[in-house]
């Protein structure tokens, strides 16, 4: 049975591209679904007002600051999916090309480059987030008007022609995203480490020793042969990685690291009253649809990898994806 016939006869599959597809329209449609938000994805936080409940002017009901929970929930759809598949592309491509490599040459150029990932392992990716965010504020925004460069900024700001020419040098790192960049620098180790072993093993079977000796380019043997025989496992950790990055993203932001989100923000405005007595029962719009959407994300995320898994595995005849299976035997 085909790859792509096998992963369609699973129920489940569709439900996981379903919820995705969703998430994906709304993402795409936001200005037309919440145009008066289309200019601002942040949400102010304000404690001043009382929520809320639902109306035709707010069908999910307001915040303490009176913004809408709807146009936070839509254009946190967009910021999930954007930072979700962006950055999980570019982890994928980082792991991916320096996995191969290793595996390819071989001997000590793989064992030097799996010690670097190895110890790139060893750096817990929130002291990465906290180490980009200080770089972002201090560094670099505040860099120009410390006590310390008081004299050039001075002589700076007399010249405007020197400023204009060093803002177009600062200004990608000042609006950089401490949390994404994190990411892309500390997760990508994994990938290199799945895709290196799956080389080390494919490099020894004919067709890629067939391939050498009919004189292909390294280029070739990696990206026609190597990549495309080995890139399963990788793509199951990809389509999972999608969800549980945003769900990581939300928590870093809900405690005060990187950029805010909308649906971090809209937990962090209504957090207050939802610890208040019956504030579940009575304010239950602060926090229900951006939960439900963080939950339905990651689990449409989750779905589709699983059926990747059963699909791609050659070996697997069972339709049932592999996360139910786990739960069935144990029950």
């Amino acid at each position: 049975m085909g790859i792509t016939r096998k992963f369609f006869s699973c129920w489940q599959n569709w439900i996981g591209l379903f919820i995705i597809l969703v998430f994906v329209l709304t993402a795409l449609f936001a200005p037309l679904l919440s145009p008066q938000n289309a200019d601002t994805q942040d949400v102010v936080q304000s404690y001043s007002r009382v929520p809320q409940p639902p109306s035709p002017e707010a069908p999910l009901g307001t915040l303490p600051d009176q913004s809408s929970v709807f146009d936070a929930l839509i254009w946190g759809t967009r910021n999930a999916i954007t930072f979700g598949v962006g950055v999980t592309a570019i982890v994928f491509l980082i792991g991916t090309l320096i996995g191969t490599i290793a595996a390819f040459f071989g001997g000590r150029v793989n064992t030097v480059m799996m010690w670097i990932v190895d110890g790139f392992l060893a750096f817990p990716i929130i002291a990465g987030v906290v180490l980009f965010q200080q770089i972002n504020n201090n560094l670099l925004v505040n860099l120009l008007e410390s006590t310390e460069y008081a004299g050039f900024y001075s002589y700076v700001v007399k010249n405007p022609a020197i400023l204009n020419s060093i803002k177009p040098l600062f200004s990608p790192f000042m609006n950089m995203n401490p949390t994404a960049l994190a990411f892309v620098l500390l997760m990508w180790m994994p990938y290199a480490r799945i895709m290196n072993a799956s080389v080390l093993r494919i490099k020894q079977m004919e067709f890629v020793s067939a391939a050498k000796v009919s004189g292909a380019k390294k280029s070739r043997v990696i990206f026609r042969h190597l990549i495309p025989n080995a890139i399963a496992p990788v793509l199951v950790l990809a389509a999972k990685d999608v969800g549980a990055l945003v769900v990581l993203q939300t928590t870093f932001s809900y405690i005060g690291l990187g950029h805010p989100t909308p649906w971090a923000s809209t937990l962090l405005l209504g957090k207050d009253w939802i610890f208040s007595p019956k504030g579940i029962v009575n304010y239950w719009w602060v926090f229900l649809p951006v939960t439900l959407a963080l939950i339905l994300f990651g689990v449409g995320w989750n779905l589709l990898g699983d059926g990747l898994i059963n699909a791609m595995n050659p070996r697997t005849e069972n339709k049932q994806p592999s996360s139910l299976n786990f739960l069935r035997k144990n029950s």
